[in-house]
């Protein structure tokens, strides 16, 4: 037996041990970057499927071929989001400058929203029309065309529906709450300070004035009476009018059309194929940048909404 090997042979054993200690030492630290790095590139990953999730890869589409420009509008149309007509408008610049576009589609689903951005979307429509005689734009409805989307529909030069589409609601609507009554139950005071005799117009906390009424009832029938303008602008003859056409009422995609508020049944396909004859559709949308689309993916546009609605009054025109 090689008295080497004995504990009692005290330097060959603690070389040993403290061998045996650096090596399993050496192991973990091996262990633990094989560990970090599986999660650096678990990390790497979900990074490129959220990537993947908020970029919008399709955006830098060839343009080398004769091709149907495809613009949405979806959701309500608000100075804020991706509805607005900042976007519409940068949108169908971009169509209507490049050569190979031989036409225009703006797919809406849409309940309304601002009749500022509505009007702005329509004038600019009607103005690259007049523009490019060679270059025409059809509305495509699907789900909803209300209001606002229908303002800026009657723009284009034909609208397509489908059968079961929703259309019209042509008028305008302020909506608020009244609070007085509850606060006057809890013993709530509500003090209201104004320069300005009509400066708390409409104030949600204080008791309605008729005057107030009145007046904020003369600049919703303005603002009707401007949509109805533009209304017949856009359709012309083609309109059969009727004493509830103007009234707020909604029609089906196959009403719509026995009313001249539409001309035909189509989808974006059928219309880029056999109306433009250009089958090949490219999105040319405006879309939130990566940071804004993340930040709604995690809900922060829940947060914003929530936010918006404590903070601003609760009064509201706008079409719908």
């Amino acid at each position: 037996m090689d008295n080497s090997q004995l504990p009692g042979n005290t330097p060959t054993w603690e070389r040993q041990t403290l061998e045996k200690l650096a090596f399993a030492a050496l192991d973990e630290q091996k262990a633990k970057r094989r560990w970090g790095i599986f999660f650096k590139a678990l990390g790497f990953a979900y990074l490129l499927v959220v990537l993947f999730a908020v970029v919008d890869w399709g955006s830098g589409a060839q343009h080398e071929e004769r091709h149907t420009a495809l613009i949405n509008l979806s959701g309500v149309i608000e100075s804020k989001g991706e509805a607005t007509a900042e976007n519409l408008i940068a949108a169908l610049h971009a169509a209507y400058e490049e050569k190979n576009v031989a036409g225009v589609i703006l797919r809406i689903n849409s309940p309304g929203g601002s009749p500022v951005q509505a009007g702005m979307i329509n004038d600019e429509i009607r103005r690259l029309r007049a523009k490019h005689p060679d270059k025409p734009i059809y509305a495509v409805i699907e789900d909803m065309c209300a209001s606002g989307g229908y303002y800026v529909a009657v723009a284009a030069d034909s609208i397509y529906v489908n059968k079961a589409s929703i259309v019209g609601s042509i008028g305008v609507l302020m909506d608020g709450f009244g609070f007085n009554g509850v606060m006057d139950k809890f013993g709530v005071e509500r003090r209201l300070l104004t320069a300005g005799e009509n400066k708390g117009f409409l104030d949600p906390f204080s008791p309605q004035v008729e005057k107030h009424k009145q007046h904020a009832q003369s600049l919703l029938n303005d603002i009707h009476a401007q949509f109805i303008d533009v209304v017949k602008t856009g359709r012309g003859k083609r309109l059969k009018e009727s004493p509830d056409m103007f009234s707020g009422l909604m029609w089906t995609g196959a009403q719509s059309i026995q009313l001249g508020l539409a001309d035909q049944f189509g989808s974006v396909d059928s219309v880029a194929r056999d109306v433009i004859k250009a089958e090949k559709v490219l999105d040319y949308s405006v879309k939130d940048n990566i940071a804004e689309r993340f930040a709604k993916r995690l809900g922060a546009g829940a947060v914003n909404g929530l936010w918006k609605g404590i903070s601003e009054s609760a009064q509201d025109a706008r079409f719908r």
